[in-house]
């Protein structure tokens, strides 16, 4: 079993426990009970010209171990915010990178900017979850859920309001990201089953995807060069997270990256 499937495992464990805590009914019902006219604000963010930047609230991870050992999440997300990140991603896996649902829910409360639901998603359940916390965008990920699944969810998404970003890691799942109707679909630059990271993974597969799809780029971002050379193979934004949290100045770290992130070929 390799680290994902590991995942998946431990969040569907998780997920039948909220359940007995908060049945599916409750959760759906407050869920469609809040605005689902939202206007898509997380592709709204990304899509403006130059790459857009989903800067990460993590405090740990299954390759890096704690990250943040001080964690003032609340404090890091507006600074990313006043920095000039387009959209925030904060993890709520709780076990594997010592996220929460109420660190979400609480930067919903004090930054303006779309947040994404970085999570496992392995049932609707969280789709409602997701949006009741606060969330904008949640994460589909290709390897966890077939394509019947991914289209499902995609509706239930759009129905709420939410963006569904759809990770793939190879050109089969970027087909079944397409089939699926997924408008925005992210590459993960690290293989999950040896944790080696290669940014030249997205840029391979943005090829693959037609223009009017979203794209991004997720993990092993650390310098401007590489944001020069995403920018030049025309990705739509870059999620970054390590660098981020462990960035001694990160206004500095950003503005170079957005101003790298407006790099063309001439």
């Amino acid at each position: 079993m390799n680290i994902l499937e590991e995942i998946a495992q431990k969040t569907r464990q998780r997920v039948e426990e909220c359940k007995r805590y908060k049945p599916y009914e409750q959760v759906k019902r407050e869920a469609l009970a809040m605005n689902a006219d939202t206007g898509f604000p997380f592709e709204k963010a990304i899509g403006k010209e130059g790459v857009s930047f989903i800067c990460e609230v993590k405090k740990a991870s299954p390759s890096k171990g704690l990250i943040a050992p001080d964690f003032p999440y609340l404090d890091i997300a507006k600074l990313y915010e006043e920095a000039g990140a387009s959209a925030i991603s904060v993890l709520t896996e709780p076990y594997y990178f010592q996220g929460a649902d109420a660190y979400l829910t609480e930067i919903s409360r004090e930054v303006s900017l779309p947040l994404l639901r970085k999570d496992f998603t392995v049932d609707e359940y969280m789709l409602y979850e997701a949006k009741v916390i606060g969330a904008s965008a949640v994460l589909l990920i290709c390897s966890l859920l077939g394509e019947e699944a991914l289209k499902r969810y995609i509706g239930i998404a759009d129905s709420l309001g939410l963006t569904a970003l759809v990770e793939a890691h190879d050109a089969k799942e970027i087909e079944q990201a397409l089939a699926a109707g997924a408008r925005v679909i992210g590459v993960n630059n690290r293989d999950l089953k040896t944790f080696t990271v290669d940014i030249h993974n997205s840029i391979r597969l943005r090829k693959l995807v037609p223009e009017e799809v979203l794209f991004i780029s997720e993990s092993g971002i650390r310098t401007a060069e590489d944001i020069r050379e995403l920018a030049q193979n025309r990705v739509n934004a870059a999620l970054i997270g390590e660098t981020m949290m462990r960035s001694g100045n990160v206004r500095e770290t950003l503005k170079e990256m957005i101003d790298a992130g407006f790099t063309h070929d001439v």
